[in-house]
């Protein structure tokens, strides 16, 4: 439950400091007092908008702090545990902060944490009930939820909305995948004959480079055997003048003189090895001449091939041979990859057909529950709407099939008749009071079969006066028995029947002259009196002061 409420600077609130009991807790006030600015820094706590208009004239910034307090066994230990957030036996702080600039910040304890954790918790710590939402009462996914709170099939309900979630992922991925597959399947017609002409084409590295030399000699093989040819005649020694021979006859020469010339020995010696050298060269020489090969038909042969490559390269924008042999490889692998995208495609649908059977499974059960419960459903709500004065009314909620979807396959309507006599939609058939009533009954039927620890009423019986608003403030009393509720009212009916009473107040700042919004706890005398104002006006009348007693006494009664 909320135990205490800290506001420091929100709009009209300058410091407000308050704690709250359990049970049922009455807040009234005068008209423009400030009871929905204490209402709105209560929904900022809990992660709604945050913006600098919120900031009051005593500040740079506003605070508003709330403490709750949850049983030990509460299921709100197994959330705080998964987050690393502190339990502390169940006494929980929340804070919000809101600078000049607009900006927030959202803290559990001291530990920060990001706005749409405390919009998370928040959803199961209080349900606020402001005027604007009894619309929701022809909101078919509300319809929905409050008839499987009743059912009991709240956990069918999230593993429904889990498997559909998942279902739609699979959906998804696999119309993704059949996309992809259908591109694939186009670009793999268009490159099939570019690949079989690649893989006709024998690609081996180097190859262009090999091919492109010996096109070279080919080419200038007449030149090349002259040239090597005139290179051997110089040498050979069959030719008379040839080097080797003059080098032959010197080296003879040297000799002779040596005999008497000491130093002429290691010119004889040089010589020798020079010879020797030129010898090696003409070898190699002849050797490289017999090799050249005067063909037209080889000659043919290797333009084609590199035409051919060419071609290739030209046709795949490629600049070498080892860039066309890639994308022969990725064109192979290419239709590698579209086997395995097909068996994909295959688990895909396994997986599909797995989570549909689970999921039709959950949706039976929850259909065969919602069904079975929809009759006594509907007669708990038009028990409570008799009890609030509405006796002829009939209320019927009815279950229908409809397109599956993340809450299983049914639909709900909630049908309503004031006379009991012909059923319509509820938004249809209902006035102001009629929809008050009716969404009082359907949140108390919510109190007693959720875990919710506080539920806070704004101005819910607007629109109802008289005893129809005493069976209202009843209602919300015996929801004050197993909850803590805050009822915001202006019927003296219902406020009579308050465990602690609560008045909001706009008081002047005398340093300032700004209006300065305060609430505070009465009791005893003071209560009475409040209670008499509500009956009567501004004008306090010896009648309206007992029939507020005759109201406390009743409700003590």
């Amino acid at each position: 439950m909320l135990s205490r409420l800290h506001i420091r600077n929100y709009v009209l609130i300058d410091s407000l400091d308050i704690s709250f009991p359990g049970g049922l807790i009455i807040i009234t006030g005068r008209t423009g007092a400030g009871k929905s600015i204490l209402l709105g820094a209560l929904n900022l706590v809990l992660g709604g908008k945050a913006g600098p208009e919120m900031i009051g004239s005593h500040g740079d910034g506003c605070v508003v702090e709330a403490d709750f307090e949850l049983r030990s066994d509460s299921p709100f230990k197994a959330f705080f545990e998964e987050n690393d957030l502190e339990w502390n036996d169940g006494q929980i702080t929340i804070r919000r902060t809101v600078s000049a600039a607009g900006r927030s910040r959202s803290f559990i304890g001291d530990l920060p944490v990001p706005v749409g954790v405390l919009s998370e918790i928040a959803a199961d710590l209080v349900d606020i009930h402001s005027q604007q939402q009894t619309r929701i009462l022809t909101d078919a996914a509300y319809q929905l939820e409050v008839l499987d709170r009743y059912a009991g099939c709240s956990a069918d309900t999230e593993a429904c909305r889990a498997l559909w979630k998942r279902l739609s992922a699979l959906r998804k991925d696999y119309a993704a995948l059949q996309e992809r597959m259908s591109r694939q399947q186009e670009e793999l017609e268009f490159n099939a004959a570019r690949l079989e002409r690649l893989n006709a084409a024998r690609l081996v590295e180097g190859e262009l480079e090999e091919l492109e030399a010996e096109q070279k000699r080919l080419s200038n093989a007449e030149e090349i055997k002259e040239n090597l040819y005139t290179a051997i005649n110089a040498l050979s020694p069959e030719e008379g003048g040839g080097v080797l021979s003059q080098l032959k006859d010197a080296s003879r020469a040297i000799n002779r003189a040596g005999k008497y010339i000491p130093e002429a020995e290691s010119l004889e010696e040089r010589m020798d090895a020079s010879r020797t050298e030129l010898d090696d060269i003409l070898s190699a020489l002849e050797d490289i001449a017999g090799g050249i090969e005067v063909s037209g038909d080889r000659l043919q042969q290797v333009e084609e091939r590199l035409s051919a490559l060419y071609t290739l390269m030209k046709l795949h924008r490629v600049t070498t041979l080892e860039e066309l042999i890639a994308v022969r490889d990725r064109l192979q692998a290419e239709f590698g990859g579209a086997e395995s995208l097909e068996e994909q495609s295959e688990q895909l649908k396994a997986e599909i057909r797995r989570t549909e059977a689970e999921y039709n499974t959950v949706g039976e059960r929850l259909a065969k529950l919602r069904r079975d419960r929809c009759v006594a459903f509907s007669e708990a709500i038009a028990g409570e709407l008799r009890f609030m004065e509405l006796e002829k009314a009939t209320f019927r909620a009815e279950v229908s099939e409809t397109a599956p979807g993340a809450t299983g396959k049914d639909a709900v309507r909630f049908l309503f008749s004031a006379d009991g006599t012909r059923e319509i939609e509820v938004g249809k058939a209902a006035s102001g009071g009629e929809m008050s009533r009716i969404m009082l009954a359907l949140k108390a039927m919510m109190a007693r079969y959720t875990e919710m620890p506080t539920m806070i009423f704004d101005e819910i019986d607007t629109g109802v006066s008289g005893s129809a608003a005493d069976k209202m403030g009843s209602v919300i009393c015996a929801m004050g028995r197993d909850m803590q509720v805050l009822a915001i009212t202006h019927l003296p009916q219902v406020a009579a029947k308050g465990d602690a009473h609560y008045l909001v107040t706009k008081n002047e700042d005398p340093a300032t002259g700004e209006s300065v919004t305060g609430i505070s706890e009465i009791s005893g005398e003071d209560r009475l009196l409040e209670l008499a104002r509500m009956l009567s006006g501004s004008s306090l009348t010896e009648a309206a002061i007992r029939n507020a007693a005759a109201l406390i006494q009743a409700s003590q009664a």
